[in-house]
């Protein structure tokens, strides 16, 4: 290689050292990039703020992690796949949170439950009703999330989670069993186009809302592609604040508008987003259970 005789540009050397590290680490907070890279965090600001700008990294809502854009990777693993829904759904996320002022998730299908990926419960005015973290179980068919997922997703898809379902050894999964029932949840989800919690639900799994009771509310919209289903938003309110009927009322058109809005940007991108074979994932996902 001819060696060029000019100076190196030392601001560009920091910039692509900071990519670097944001794509070798899959997701990393300010604080671990100070101590990785030495640099300063005034200066990583600047440098965060200008990948931002050209589309090279963007910041998750839930731990104001930084990560890289999935636009940089060529090849899309089942991770990079959810990596996109993320990243397409974080800022619609922001945004409703913003007009709603209450929180929200985004999930994704682990065949016997829903996995939150991500919220805005931090940004949100009613930030004190927490909503994740990161890998928490979402029930599929007593939960707004679960139901809407499950009533719009792929027939062959349903069935598999419902025959999973039906040998789940969860208490909170023995719905499935009822077979009227999971046909009226499916009937009336879709008349509705969104998902409302059973109305024994209080947030728990597995446990009936007289035993545990988180106080709370959602309805829940699917995500949709065509027939393909990714995933599912919802937002969640306080009981004693609104009742069911008023905040569907003010609740359900921006949430339903929020899915459609994540529909159409990845509907937009250039490359497929459907997982191989179309298949459901059935990834292992950590412990924390219960349902938003």
């Amino acid at each position: 290689m001819k060696e060029l005789h000019v100076k190196s540009i030392r601001s560009l050397a920091r910039g692509l050292t900071v990519l670097q590290i944001v794509q070798a680490s899959g997701a990393v907070t300010l604080h671990d990039l100070h101590r990785i890279s030495r640099i300063p965090k005034a200066s990583l600001l600047r440098i965060l703020k200008t990948l931002i700008e050209q589309g090279a990294v963007w910041q998750r809502i839930i731990d104001e992690a930084y990560v890289a854009s999935y636009s940089l990777s060529k090849l899309a693993t089942q991770k990079d796949v959810e990596g996109r829904l993320v990243e397409a759904a974080s800022p619609v996320l922001e945004s409703l949170s913003n007009t709603v002022k209450w929180p929200s998730i985004l999930a994704v299908p682990r065949l016997t439950h829903m996995e939150v990926l991500e919220t805005n419960a931090p940004r949100s005015y009613f930030h004190h009703i927490s909503l994740g973290p990161v890998g928490f179980k979402v029930n599929m068919l007593r939960s707004a999330t679960g139901r809407a997922f499950i009533a719009f997703c792929e027939e062959p898809v349903r069935q598999s989670i419902l025959d999973a379902l039906r040998c789940s050894e969860h208490e909170g999964d023995r719905l499935a069993a009822n077979d009227a029932a999971v046909r009226k949840i499916i009937g009336e989800t879709r008349a509705l186009g969104y998902g409302l919690r059973t109305h024994d639900f209080g947030g728990d799994f597995d446990q009936a809302r007289s035993v545990s009771d988180d106080g709370r509310e959602s309805i829940g919209v699917a995500i949709r592609l065509g027939r393909h289903v990714p995933g599912a938003i919802n937002v969640t309110w306080a009981r004693r604040v609104m009742s069911r009927e008023k905040a569907i009322e003010l609740l359900a058109a921006p949430v339903m508008k929020a899915a459609e809005e994540i529909s159409e940007k990845l509907m937009r991108s250039k490359e497929s987003f459907y997982c191989e074979n179309n298949r459901l994932c059935t990834l292992n996902a950590p412990l924390s259970r219960g349902g938003q």
